[in-house]
This record gives structure tokens, C-alpha cells and sequence, in this order.
């Protein structure tokens, strides 16, 4: 199933539930015009060959009292501690996005944390003492202005 090649119908039931996946198969089948069976089985066949890996739920940190987003940029002090550094990033709650990066960091991060007390305590006595960590530098999120899902041509 790893080379399954996507059709129309494939990508229209994917926009669609890449805006809602709550929406019932029902829901996407009227809106695709096929059958219900037909999106259950499209979907099966979709997460057997890893193009949908699960769904999520969206929730809005700011109203859950985490008021302070955060971009953190790790510098390790050589690239063979990588694995190391994101086994222990994983467990550090406030990390919520870890990416292997080329450029002027090693690692970027996004964290989500209460407040800058609580940003500076994560950074201070959680990331920063990771050995192989050489240094951080921190980009503090005004607002997130843009966030979608990818769009299917």
C-alpha cells in the first residue's frame, strides 16, 4: 500500500476533512457525491499507505491559560547529539514542535507556556541543560496570523 497514488476523489475527501475532521463520513460523501462505504474505504486505504497519519484536535492554548507562544532556535554543540537532544525535548510538555533544521539553527522549536516566567523556566532549567545543547535563541509569537492546513492541487 506504500505506493498508493491519490485520485480526485482522494484529494477532494482530503481538503474536506483537512478542515474539519470531526465532519461525519456521511457529511463528505454528499459533498463529494459518492458513498459513505466509498469514504470509509478511501480513508482506510489513505492511512494504510501513510498519506494520513491520524486527526487532531485544535485547541486554543491563549483560553487554556497558555498565554505565551515561542520559537526557540537550539544550537548544539555537534550534530551526532541530535537524537539524543529530541529524546529528551519529547519529554518537555511546553515542546509542541521540534524540527530537525539547515541554516543558522540545529534544532527549531515551538513551545506554548503561561507566561515569560514560566517560558524563562522552561528554557533555564529544562532545554538549556540538555547536554549537547550549546545554546538557544528565543523569537517570541505577537500572533499567529496564518494557520491552514496544506492545500491539495
Amino acid at each position: 500500500m506504500e505506493n498508493y497514488q491519490i485520485d480526485k476523489v482522494d484529494r477532494e475527501i482530503l481538503s474536506i476533512l483537512m478542515e474539519n475532521a470531526m465532519i461525519p463520513y456521511t457529511e463528505v460523501a454528499k459533498k463529494v457525491v459518492v458513498s459513505p462505504g466509498t469514504i470509509h474505504v478511501r480513508m482506510n486505504k489513505l492511512k494504510e499507505s501513510g498519506i494520513v497519519e491520524g486527526s487532531t484536535l485544535t485547541v486554543n492554548a491563549h483560553k487554556l491559560g497558555m498565554d505565551v507562544s515561542a520559537f526557540i532556535g537550539v544550537f548544539l554543540e555537534k550534530g551526532s547529539v541530535y537524537n539524543d537532544v529530541i529524546k529528551k525535548l519529547e519529554y518537555i510538555p511546553e515542546v509542541v514542535e521540534a524540527y530537525y533544521t539547515t541554516g543558522k539553527y540545529s534544532i527549531f522549536l515551538k513551545i506554548v507556556c503561561r507566561n515569560t516566567q514560566h517560558l524563562r523556566d522552561v528554557l533555564n532549567e529544562d532545554i538549556q541543560d540538555i547536554d549537547g545543547v550549546h545554546s538557544t535563541e528565543t523569537i517570541i509569537s505577537l500572533e499567529e496570523s496564518i494557520k491552514r492546513p496544506i492545500t491539495l492541487e
